[in-house]
C-alpha cells in the first residue's frame, strides 16, 4: 500500500491476518483430520463447508471493494474487515478438518487440495491490496478478487463420496495415457523421416546423410509395436477399472473405502510409467532404456491387476478381462524384449 495514504495504519490488521491466514494454509496442506469415534454425516458436512466457503468469498469480495477506491478505511473500519475475513477463514479451515480420513484418503486429498487453493488466494488478495496504491483498483487486484471466487466456485464442483473422489483420479490418468498413445501414433504416421524438414539434406551425393539417429529404423519401428501394445492395454486397464469402480465400488464399509484408496494410488502410477516408456522410444533409441522402462511399465500393470483382482470391484465379469490384460502385458513384455535381442 502506498506510503503516501494517510490512514497507512489500516496496513498493520492487513499484515497480521495475511500472516494468519498463511499459517492457517499450511497446517491445512500438511496436517491431518480430527478422526472421531462417533457417527460422521458427509451429507451435513458438504452442506455446512459449502456455508464456509460462500462466506469467503463473500468477504473476499467486501475487502476487494473497500479498498478498490478512495476514501480508505479507517483503522477500525479495517480492523473489522480483516477480523471478518480471518473469521471466515478460520471456519472454513475448521470445517475441512472434520472430514476424516475414514471417509477415504482419495476424497480428502481433494476436498484439501481445493481449501489450500482458496486459503492461498486470500493470501494472494491480501498481498495485492498491501502491495498496491490506493488511487486505482489495479488489474492485479480485480484478477487476484477473481481467483478467490474462481477457488470457492471449484468446491461445486468436487467429488461427493470417495468412490467419486477416486473416479477422477483415474479420468486423470486415462487422458494422460491416452495423450501419450496418441503422441507416439501421430509420430510414426508421419515421414519414415519425422525430422527432414527441419534437418539440411542439401548434402552432396557421395556425403551420407549423417543424421541417422533422429529418425527410426526399421528394427526401431518393430520394437516400438509390443511398445505400443502395452500402452494399450495401459489404457484398457485403466478404461476397465473406472467402469468396475463406477459399477461396484461401495463406500458403505471402512474396508472398502480403504480398497478404493489402493486402486487410486497405484492407479496414480500407470500415467508416470506410460510416460517414460514413450519418452524413450523416440530416436535415437537407446535399447537398454527402452528393455528398462518396458520392464517397469509391465510390474506396475501386473501389480494393479492383482491390487483390482482382489479388491470389491472385482465380480466374475471383471475377472474375464483382468485376466485378459495379464496375459496380453506378458506378452508384449516378453515380445520386446525378443525383439531387442534380436541381431545383437
Amino acid at each position: 500500500m502506498s506510503a503516501d495514504n494517510s490512514g497507512g495504519d489500516v496496513s498493520v490488521p492487513l499484515r497480521n491476518v495475511l500472516n494468519s491466514i498463511q499459517c492457517i494454509r499450511d497446517r491445512v496442506r500438511d496436517g491431518e483430520s480430527n478422526e472421531s469415534d462417533g457417527a460422521f454425516n458427509l451429507s451435513n458436512f458438504w452442506d455446512t463447508l459449502n456455508q464456509a466457503v460462500k462466506a469467503v468469498s463473500q468477504e473476499a469480495t467486501k475487502l476487494s471493494l473497500a479498498f478498490s477506491k478512495p476514501p480508505l478505511p479507517s483503522q477500525q473500519d479495517g480492523e473489522k474487515l480483516a477480523e471478518s475475513v480471518l473469521k471466515s477463514v478460520l471456519t472454513l479451515s475448521t470445517v475441512y478438518y472434520w472430514l476424516p480420513k475414514s471417509q477415504g484418503v482419495s476424497l480428502r486429498r481433494q476436498v484439501r487440495d481445493a481449501t489450500v487453493e482458496v486459503l492461498e488466494g486470500v493470501a494472494q488478495l491480501l498481498e495485492v491490496i498491501l502491495r498496491s496504491p490506493l488511487q486505482t483498483l489495479t488489474q492485479e487486484q480485480l484478477t487476484s478478487t477473481g481467483g478467490v471466487w474462481s477457488a470457492c466456485d471449484c468446491f461445486a464442483q468436487l467429488p461427493r463420496d470417495n468412490k467419486a473422489a477416486v473416479l477422477v483420479v483415474l479420468s486423470a490418468q486415462t487422458g494422460v495415457v491416452k495423450d501419450a498413445i496418441e503422441e507416439i501414433e501421430q509420430a510414426l504416421s508421419e515421414a519414415q523421416d519425422p525430422f527432414s524438414d527441419v534437418l539440411d539434406d542439401d548434402q552432396d551425393g557421395d556425403e551420407p546423410r549423417g543424421n541417422q539417429d533422429t529418425y527410426w529404423s526399421e528394427k526401431d519401428r518393430r520394437v516400438i509395436g509390443p511398445c505400443q501394445g502395452l500402452m494399450k492395454a495401459s489404457a484398457a486397464c485403466l478404461r476397465k477399472l473406472t467402469t468396475a469402480v463406477k459399477a461396484n465400488g461401495d463406500v458403505t464399509t471402512p474396508q472398502s473405502l480403504s480398497q478404493l484408496d489402493d486402486l487410486a494410488d497405484i492407479a496414480k502410477e500407470i500415467s508416470p510409467g506410460v510416460d517414460d516408456l514413450a519418452l524413450c522410444l523416440y530416436p535415437p533409441m537407446d535399447y537398454s532404456g527402452v528393455e528398462n522402462n518396458v520392464s517397469k511399465l509391465a510390474a506396475v500393470l501386473k501389480k494393479v491387476l492383482d491390487i483390482i483382482r482382489s479388491s470389491h470391484v472385482c465380480g466374475e465379469s471383471e475377472l474375464t478381462w483382468v485376466q485378459f490384460l495379464d496375459g496380453a502385458v506378458d506378452h508384449n513384455l516378453q515380445k520386446t524384449k525378443d525383439l531387442i535381442q534380436q541381431d545383437t
